[in-house]
C-alpha cells in the first residue's frame, strides 16, 4: 500500500482513533480535524497532524464539506477516510473528495446514492431476489400518507429516514394516534443528522432479530462476506451489544443472508467495505433492511473472528489492490462487542455529557478496548454518546460471555453516567446468555427489560459546561492567528458569553419549585404546548435534542403552562428551567 502518503480522517472520537492507528500500522501519515470542544481529544493527540474546524456544532465542523476539503488540501493529504456517521455515507462529500484530486476510501459516489437511499436500496434488493417486507413506493410526502399506509398494511410500521442510518430518523409506531408526531420527529432527526428529511414507511416485524453480513469488494471483481453479526440488543434502534458470528442461525438462514448480501453488492458494482442488514422474525422469516456503505461501529467483532483488519482492507481496496483473501473466511472463535455510551440507564438511557474523572479499562486474554477518551476527557453534548467499545473474544460463545463478565466488572468509569451497569445486568440473565436459543430481539430493552434496572444516583455525571473554552485572535509578525484557551484561565470582565454555549442551569437552592426542567444537556427543538395551556402530569410539553437523538420533556404535575423561558434552538444544560407552572 504505497499509493497513500497521508490520510485525512474526516471524523472524531473512537473511530478517528481507530483509523489513525491503522495509518500508523501501515506507515501512512494521519491528519485529524477537530471542533472547538475536541481540541484536547484523544484522536487529536494520536494523529500526526491536527487542524481546527473552527466551530462547535456538527453542521459547522464535521459536516462541513468545504472546510474538510480545504484542510485536506492544506495538509497535503492525498486520501480521505470518513469513518462512520457524519459524512461517511454522503455521496456529495465523496464526489468533492474525488474532484479535489484525492482518493476516497469508500464506495463510489453512485453506489452510495443507490444504496444510501433506502428506497432505491429496496429496489436493488427486490431485483436480486432478497427477501422484503411491504413498504411504501418511495418517500411519503407527509404524516397523513404514513397513516394511510398503516391503515392499508397494518401496524406496527417503521418510519425511516431515506438517507439515514444508525437509528437516527427511525421511529416505530404501534398506535395510529402516534403516527403524526412520530413522522414529524423522524423528519426533524433526519434533517439534523443527515441534512435531508425524506422518510419512507414499511411494515415492522414485531420482536425480530437484527442480523447483518459484512462485505468486502474490490475492483478486481471479488466480493466476500467477512462474517455475520447479530446486533439485536438495541435501545431507540441503536445497537448496544453486537456479536460475531451471528448465533442460533440455521445453515439455510446463514446461506440466505450471505447469498443475498453478495448479490446486492454485485448488482451495483460495490467497491469497499459495507454491511447488508436484515431482520429475522421469530418464525424464521428474513427481510432485507438496508445497506450501510461504510465501516460499522461493530466491525471489531468481525475482525476478531475472521482474522482480517477491515481498515487495512479498506486501504488496500481504495489503492486499487485486491482483497487479501478471495473466499468467505470461516469464523474462528466468538466475539462480543459492548458499546460504552455516556448514558444514564436508570433515566431511560438519557445522554450524560460531562468530564470523565476516571477511565480504567480491563485487560487480559481476549480483551480489546477501542476508545476515543481517557481520564480527563470531556464528553460533549453536541455529538454521539459513544465513548468506547469493549470487545471480548473466546474460543466459543460461552467462553466469550465468561470473559465479558470479568471484563465488565474490571471496567471503571467515573464522572459521567455510562451503560456499564446495563451490560453487567444483561450478562446475569438467561435471555442473552442461553446456550440453546436467543431470546433477545430489537425491542427487548423496551418490552422485556425496562423495569429490571432501577435508577442509580451513582451514575450521574458532572455538567459539560466545565469544558468551556474561549477563542481569541492575536497578531504575530503582522499575521493573524487564532488561539483557543480554557475559559477558567482568562478573565472575561464584561465580555458576553459565546452564544453557542449552553445556558447553565441555576443551582437547586435558587430554582423555583413550579418548573419544567431540561432532562439532559442539548438544545430545545420545539414546544409541544404553549403558554396558557392546561397540561396534565406526564404529558409531553417539549422536545430536547442531544447527541443526535430527541427526548421528550414531561410535565411534573397537572398545571397551567405559565411562562416559556427558552426559545426553540437555544442550547440548554441538564436541570435548566425551561418553563414555569401555575
Amino acid at each position: 500500500m504505497t499509493r497513500f502518503r497521508k490520510v485525512l480522517i474526516a471524523n472524531r472520537g473512537e473511530i478517528a482513533v481507530r483509523v489513525a492507528r491503522a495509518c500508523a500500522d501501515t506507515g501512512i501519515g494521519s491528519v485529524a480535524v477537530y471542533a472547538d470542544q475536541d481540541i484536547d481529544s484523544l484522536h487529536v493527540a494520536l494523529a500526526d497532524e491536527a487542524y481546527a474546524l473552527d466551530g462547535t456544532r456538527p453542521a459547522d465542523t464535521y459536516l462541513s464539506i468545504p472546510k474538510l476539503i480545504r484542510i485536506a488540501e492544506r495538509s497535503g493529504a492525498d486520501a480521505v477516510h470518513p469513518g462512520y456517521g457524519f459524512l461517511s455515507e454522503n455521496a456529495d462529500f465523496a464526489e468533492a473528495v474525488l474532484s479535489a484530486g484525492l482518493t476516497w476510501i469508500g464506495p463510489d459516489p453512485a453506489t452510495i446514492r443507490i444504496l444510501g437511499n433506502k428506497v432505491t436500496a429496496r429496489e436493488v434488493a427486490a431485483r436480486v431476489g432478497a427477501p422484503l417486507v411491504a413498504g411504501s413506493d418511495g418517500p411519503v410526502p407527509d404524516a397523513a400518507a404514513a397513516l394511510r399506509f398503516a391503515e392499508e398494511h397494518g401496524l406496527p410500521i417503521a418510519i425511516k429516514a431515506a438517507f439515514g442510518g444508525g437509528g437516527r430518523g427511525l421511529k416505530v409506531v404501534h398506535h395510529a394516534d402516534e403516527v403524526t408526531e412520530a413522522f414529524d420527529s423522524a423528519v426533524r432527526e433526519a434533517e439534523a443528522a443527515f441534512g435531508r428529511g425524506e422518510c419512507f414507511v414499511e411494515r415492522y416485524l414485531d420482536r425480530p432479530r437484527h442480523v447483518e453480513a459484512q462485505i468486502l469488494a474490490d475492483r478486481h471483481g471479488t466480493v466476500i462476506v467477512a462474517g455475520t453479526r447479530d446486533c439485536s440488543m438495541q435501545r431507540r434502534h441503536q445497537k448496544l451489544i453486537e456479536e460475531a458470528p451471528a448465533p442460533f442461525l440455521t445453515p439455510e438462514q446463514r446461506a440466505r443472508l450471505v447469498d443475498a448480501a453478495v448479490a446486492i453488492a454485485q448488482d451495483v458494482g460495490y467497491v469497499g467495505a459495507g454491511t447488508v442488514e436484515f431482520l429475522v422474525s421469530a418464525d424464521g422469516l428474513i427481510s432485507f433492511l438496508e445497506v450501510n456503505t461504510r465501516l460499522q461501529v461493530e466491525h471489531p467483532v468481525t475482525e476478531e473472528t475472521s482474522g482480517l483488519d477491515l481498515v487495512h482492507e479498506q486501504f488496500r481496496i481504495a489503492a486499487g489492490e485486491p482483497i487479501s483473501v478471495t473466499e468467505h473466511p470461516t469464523p474462528v472463535g466468538h466475539s462480543l462487542e459492548f458499546r460504552i455510551n455516556a448514558e444514564d440507564v436508570g433515566r431511560g438511557f438519557l445522554p450524560s455529557p460531562g468530564r470523565i474523572d476516571l477511565f480504567q479499562v480491563p485487560t487480559g486474554p481476549g480483551i480489546r478496548v477501542d476508545s476515543g477518551v481517557t481520564t480527563g476527557s470531556i464528553v460533549a453534548p453536541q455529538f454521539d454518546s459513544l465513548i468506547a467499545k469493549l470487545i471480548v473474544t473466546g474460543r466459543d460463545r460461552t467462553e466469550a460471555i465468561r470473559r465479558a463478565r470479568r471484563a465488565l466488572d474490571e471496567f471503571q468509569i467515573e464522572g459521567v453516567a455510562t451503560v456499564l451497569p446495563f451490560h453487567r445486568k444483561v450478562l446475569e440473565g438467561d435471555d442473552f446468555t442461553a446456550t440453546t436459543e436467543f431470546r433477545v430481539h430489537t425491542r427487548w430493552i423496551e418490552t422485556d427489560f425496562a423495569d429490571r434496572l432501577a435508577a442509580s444516583p451513582d451514575y450521574h455525571g458532572k455538567p459539560a459546561e466545565a469544558s468551556a473554552r474561549r477563542r481569541f485572535t492575536i497578531e504575530v509578525d503582522g499575521r493573524q492567528h487564532t488561539i483557543t484557551v480554557p475559559a477558567d484561565l482568562v478573565a472575561l470582565g464584561s465580555q458576553s458569553a459565546d452564544p453557542s454555549e449552553p445556558r447553565p442551569a441555576e443551582s437547586p437552592a435558587d430554582a423555583p419549585d413550579d418548573a419544567i426542567r431540561a432532562p439532559l444537556s442539548g438544545s430545545l427543538v420545539k414546544w409541544l404546548a404553549q403558554r396558557g395551556d392546561h397540561v396534565a402530569k406526564g404529558e409531553a410539553v417539549a422536545v430536547v435534542e442531544a447527541m443526535k437523538m430527541e427526548a421528550q420533556v414531561f410535565a411534573p404535575r397537572d398545571a397551567i403552562l405559565a411562562q416559556l423561558l427558552v426559545e426553540p434552538g437555544e442550547a440548554v444544560t441538564s436541570g435548566l428551567q425551561l418553563a414555569t407552572l401555575a
